[in-house]
């Protein structure tokens, strides 16, 4: 059995990145109503606040901020992902592991997480969350990706609407795609 080592720090800030097991399929886009309301049913139960979300087809980026003294996102990602599957039609091809166990298959079962250190690591995380679309080409400009929580900050005056330029004119950044 794996040894997982999570930090446990209530009201902590975490990135985490959450994926689909069929990384070539776009279903969080294209349900991406379905994801909304389990994200917003499960903050109904478990609160957290939202600091930086982006969805991308089949994969999420995400930093939440937990309430003082919870600790325990782990719930919060176990509920978003069982919500969303089920409000799935089951038609998902299953592995003869995933059927024995009466398991979806539709989530990778684990996450990335990373606990948020300090505020340039926080800045770094935000940054890293509101490129990603551009990094894995489906936009040009960050603006342009609808999925994302960008669109809020640019309205509080976080970020200018033009924040990341426009890798038409740019480049790769030294990164294989």
């Amino acid at each position: 059995m794996s040894d997982y080592r999570r930090a446990f720090i209530p009201g902590g800030c975490w990135f985490v990145t959450v994926n689909l097991l069929d990384r070539r399929q776009a279903l969080l886009t294209d349900q991406i109503e379905i994801l909304r309301n389990a994200v917003a049913a499960t903050r109904r139960s478990h609160p957290f606040g939202i600091e930086a979300f982006v969805v991308l087809p089949d994969h999420l980026h995400a930093i939440w901020r937990l309430p003082p003294g919870d600790a325990n996102f782990s719930v919060r990602w176990r509920l978003i992902k069982t919500r969303f599957a089920k409000a799935l039609p089951a038609n998902e091809r299953l592995s003869a592991v995933r059927a024995s166990r009466n398991e979806r298959g539709i989530w990778q079962r684990r996450y990335w997480e990373h606990l948020i250190r300090d505020e340039v690591d926080y800045a770094r995380h935000v940054e890293y969350c509101y490129y990603n679309p551009v990094k894995h080409g489906h936009v040009s400009k960050v603006c342009d990706w609808p999925y994302s929580s960008f669109h809020r900050d640019v309205r509080a005056g976080l970020f200018p609407e033009d924040w990341g330029g426009d890798a038409r004119l740019i480049g790769e950044f030294g990164e294989r795609l």
